[in-house]
């Protein structure tokens, strides 16, 4: 597909739209070449930090729900960092062409400076908010209005999951915490009662 091409697939409400952007999720985005420079290394950082969260996660055998969230939101911010660390070495401009897989003039931008590529378009539902309305009074809408793609997706499905369940995950994990004191103290005075052996035979002596 070229840039901006469609593909409909429910008349009105889910389309397949070929769009590129230079930031974040959902078509978010820092200004300039160094914008797009501190976002790519920020990237890099926080995509460190998730997988060794993860390893972690998965070595102390926290809950699996909280496991495979994090994980989901890990694969999400991994799979946006290599589309714009890749994509422009691999490929030139898609502009009014189907982009060409390692053209002899070399892809369109360098390492780290590709942009993010977003394919699912769902205007479901249209109309304008009221006159009453702050900041946005009498304006059109469209929900849902950016164009994302499965690594945003597998973001907000994570990040979602944690919210909705965050009860369950932190509770058990606070519960385990507060177990293994409680296993602590009653182990220290387990072990202030009991009798030292040496001592009971020296006064026996």
């Amino acid at each position: 597909m070229y840039l901006g091409q469609e593909i409909v697939l429910f008349p009105n409400w889910g389309i397949i739209h070929f769009t590129e952007n230079n930031g974040m999720a959902f078509g978010m985005e820092l200004e300039g070449s160094y914008g797009k420079l501190l976002l790519s290394s920020f990237r890099v950082l926080a995509i460190a930090g998730l997988g060794y969260y993860l390893y972690w996660l998965v070595k102390n055998k926290e809950n699996r729900g909280y496991i495979y969230c994090i994980a989901l939101v890990f694969a999400g911010a991994l799979g946006n960092l290599l589309d714009s660390a890749f994509y422009g070495v691999i490929f030139n401009e898609s502009y009014n062409q189907v982009a060409t897989m390692f053209p002899k003039e070399g892809g369109y931008a360098p390492f780290l400076f590709g942009r993010v590529v977003d394919m699912f378009y769902f205007p479901m539902l249209h109309g304008h908010f009221p006159s009453w309305f702050p900041f946005w009074a009498g304006e059109d809408f469209i929900f849902f209005r950016p164009v994302f793609n499965f690594a945003d997706f597998s973001i907000s499905m994570g990040v979602g999951l944690i919210i909705l369940n965050q009860k369950k995950y932190f509770a058990e994990t606070t519960n385990d915490e507060s177990e293994k004191k409680v296993m602590s103290a009653d182990s220290a005075i387990d072990n202030e009662i009991k009798p030292d052996p040496d001592s009971a035979t020296g006064q026996e002596d």
